[in-house]
């Protein structure tokens, strides 16, 4: 069987690009976890990155996100819901900011003080 030049071009071509797609930018994996019942609320906690609203979090519940690494803004939130009593306050609770590293996976669990919810860093368990 002939192989055309078409054939052995395409060949040739995707050996090249092949590295190009495995190339991967390295990223660090965040994983916020509310499996404690730290936070005496049975209301939706949203979790802003970067103000933005990145996730929802009910009891016993956890999310991940890959993230560059770098400096992140982390914010905790009550959010409105069906559940009476889950109302925003007024006031927007302070940014916490981590620094990520590429890499790193790092788990922090939502915890609540005398100024509010935080999150508070916690092991991997794995």
């Amino acid at each position: 069987m002939r192989w055309s030049s078409f054939a052995v071009a395409g060949l040739l071509s995707l050996s090249t690009a092949a590295p190009l797609a495995s190339a991967a930018q390295d990223y660090a994996v965040l994983i916020i976890s509310r499996e404690r019942l730290e936070v005496p609320t049975t209301c939706e906690i949203g979790l802003y990155i970067q103000d933005q609203l990145a996730g929802r979090l009910f009891q016993e519940e956890s999310t991940s996100f890959n993230l560059p690494p770098g400096d992140v803004s982390l914010r905790l939130k009550l959010l409105p819901g069906q559940t009476p009593g889950c109302l925003p306050g007024l006031l927007a609770p302070p940014a916490q900011n981590i620094t990520l590293k590429a890499g790193d996976i790092r788990k922090l669990r939502i915890a609540q003080g005398p100024d509010g919810m935080y999150l508070k860093a916690a092991e991997l368990d794995y």
